[in-house]
């Protein structure tokens, strides 16, 4: 009885699911309590501890990332002449500091990030020197004007084409220069540096001379001329972006330079994204996410039914006696409602394709001049003007393509290597896409019915707004938990064991998220071809290989601890890693499975194992993305804009 009350529990109060706790306990724990259990619980703490004892059962981890602890921080570090005024309302954030962006949601994450940092690295120091609060203040109101302006200048970037044409080409380039590099070209004698050889196929001003691991003067060398390249890259937006009056204020650009090009784009770009390691705890989150979207609900009644089965095995029913009448009967059945399934899907699919057609009608084109753009900051909608001709060829912005040519379908391609292992599923999906682009109608052209129904389900599922105030949100509470520089959660290995063990780890989070039998089917063919393995597992794979040839038992066994170890695997189960994503188990048992767990390392894994060469691919985007916002940096040198914009 209990069972059928506890759903209409909550009922009488609306107000439950607007808290801002995000404990699973509460929630879990609510659908097994009686109708009456709420209202006990409810009154059970005030006499058991009191006031005292209700605010610490309210307060949870997360408290710091609500709306309202965070205003209160911002007016803490950001706002402190106003703390001193005694209002029983005190104003709301916009009214006391200068608009970042048009959003007052964005605004509000954006200033906790602003007041975290200025705390931690700025008044750190600066509160020892003075207590004047004025130099936080017109840091605060550079940081307002670079943001507006970068605002108005992302308006006229095409985001479509940025975020899944050109960071993609850049992405595909890195990966042919990283196979290319690691595949031998001579005999043994002769040795080639496959650092030397990535740098030679994607060079970077910033990244020479390549630093050798028994040369340190190479190493500083390289590490000097990358402090001054981003030092320079900074200095260009801020000639760009700042009003002549603050650019003459050399104290709070140097500062404000310091503040992006070595705490923003040093500590975190390059020298944290470029990590081997990093990279692959993002793709294990990554398959974790997406494998609780499409698994978590069927997994959960799967491990119910069959507790429940365990728990209280349902009778052997009795043995019927099937005849020849109820053997047809029971056929006919099982035909009609396939039949029915059937015209049900039909109907359902030709409603689909119809709606579909009658709402790209109504879409905007997407290269029509004058036509509204919506921009993914503001959420408002711009005029978009002809732009003038650029006189030089550097700034002329890309041709717009349709998004069946965009670069990320050559990208996704070539990271499973589809040429190698099904050409002829790669060449099916070239003539659909020419035929799609190029035959008759031109349904999948530019502005034909697919591209502004692509382009419009892009703007409105990924280009939103809405979503930016929850990804800083969650940028601020990885980064700064409790609005302070805390442990991060990942740490970077130890020892190339473990090293080894998070990449195999991270292949059985990426077999996860394929269905089994999809696995089995482009995994389990015939393999590319030999490949070359850089990092920790290089040396140890061909050790590995020199002793299995050799019949070493010694060595098979120490590899398989490391596998134990690194897929967390049993003899009954499947793999289950440490992230909570399970991968399919092969089907031939361990071999197979491994073999494809070794595939994805190789194949996919190994192009990022190097940090030297990812720093080239982070520079080469973050060289793009200023380049698309500010090309004045495409055509002029930082000293000449300095120059102009100083008159000197």
């Amino acid at each position: 009885m209990t069972a059928v009350v506890t759903p209409r529990a909550p009922t009488p109060r609306p107000k439950a699911p607007a808290t801002v706790s995000f404990s699973t306990e509460t929630t879990s724990a609510a659908p097994t309590t009686p109708l009456t259990a709420p209202a006990a619980a409810r009154i059970r703490p005030p006499i058991q501890g009191g006031a005292s004892s209700r605010r610490s059962g309210r307060s949870s981890p997360t408290d710091f990332l609500s709306d309202k602890a965070t205003a209160a921080f911002i007016r803490r570090v950001l706002c402190q002449q106003h703390i001193s005024d005694k209002e029983t309302t005190p104003p709301p954030i916009e009214e006391l500091l200068p608009p970042l962006t048009s959003r007052n949601d964005v605004d509000l994450q954006l200033y906790a990030l602003i007041a975290v940092i200025l705390r931690e690295y700025v008044q750190a120091w600066y509160s020892k020197i003075t207590p004047d609060g004025e130099f936080v203040q017109e840091i605060v109101h550079i940081i307002a004007h670079c943001t507006r302006a970068l605002e108005q200048r992302l308006r006229k970037v095409d985001l479509e084409s940025l975020l899944f044409d050109e960071l993609p080409d850049l992405l595909d380039r890195h990966i042919f220069a990283r196979r290319a590099a690691r595949e031998p070209v001579s005999s043994p004698p002769t040795e080639i540096d496959p650092r030397t050889v990535y740098h030679a196929l994607c060079p970077v001003a910033s990244l020479s001379p390549v630093p050798q691991v028994g040369d340190p003067q190479s190493i500083a060398s390289q590490q000097e001329n990358e402090s001054i390249y981003r030092q320079l890259l900074v200095e260009g937006v801020l000639a760009v972006l700042l009003p002549t009056e603050d650019l003459e204020n050399g104290c709070l650009t140097s500062l404000v330079g310091q503040i992006f090009s070595e705490l923003i784009i040093g500590n975190v770009l390059a020298n944290r994204l470029s990590q081997p390691w990093l990279i692959y705890e993002c793709l294990i989150i990554l398959a974790r996410v997406v494998g609780s979207k499409d698994s978590e609900p069927t997994e959960y009644g799967v491990e119910e039914a069959v507790h429940a089965g365990s728990e209280a095995p349902l009778p052997t029913p009795a043995r019927r006696r099937w005849s020849l009448q109820s053997t047809l009967q029971s056929t006919l059945q099982s035909t009609l409602w396939t039949l029915v399934h059937w015209l049900f899907l039909a109907f359902a699919m030709a409603r689909l394709v119809i709606t579909t057609l009658a709402m790209c009608s109504s879409l905007p084109p997407r290269s029509a001049e004058g036509a509204d753009e919506e921009t993914e900051v503001t959420g408002k909608k711009s005029i978009a003007k002809t732009p003038d001709p650029p006189s030089n060829p550097h700034e002329a912005q890309p041709v717009k393509a349709p998004i069946f040519e965009f670069k990320l379908w050559i990208c996704l391609s070539n990271l499973i290597e589809m040429d190698a292992r099904m050409p002829w599923l790669s060449g099916s999906l070239s003539m659909v896409q020419f035929g799609a682009v190029n035959g008759p109608g031109r349904l999948a052209g530019l502005n034909g019915p697919i591209d502004r129904l692509l382009s419009h389900t892009i703007h409105q599922r990924i280009l939103d707004a809405a979503h930016l105030p929850m990804l800083l949100r969650s940028v601020r509470a990885a980064l700064f938990p409790n609005n302070a520089p805390g442990v991060s959660t990942l740490k970077a290995p130890s020892s190339d064991e473990e090293l080894r063990a998070l990449r195999r780890r991270c292949a059985s989070a990426l077999l996860g998220t394929v269905p089994p039998w999809l696995a089995r089917l482009y995994l389990g063919g015939r393999r590319p071809g030999p490949r070359w393995r850089s990092g920790p597992e290089s040396t140890g794979a061909a050790k590995e290989r020199a002793d299995a040839s050799e019949g070493d038992t010694g060595a098979t066994s120490r590899d398989e601890n490391v596998e134990a170890v690194a897929t967390s695997s049993g003899e009954g189960k499947g793999m289950d890693d440490e992230s909570g994503t399970k991968s399919p188990r092969g089907g031939d048992g361990d071999e197979d499975q491994q073999q494809m767990l070794s595939d994805i390392e190789e194949g996919i894994l190994d192009l990022f194992s190097d940090e030297y060469c990812n720093k080239h691919l982070i520079y080469g985007m973050l060289e793009l993305v200023l380049v698309r916002l500010f090309p004045e940096l495409a055509e002029k040198g930082t000293a000449e804009l300095l120059q102009e914009r100083l008159n000197l």
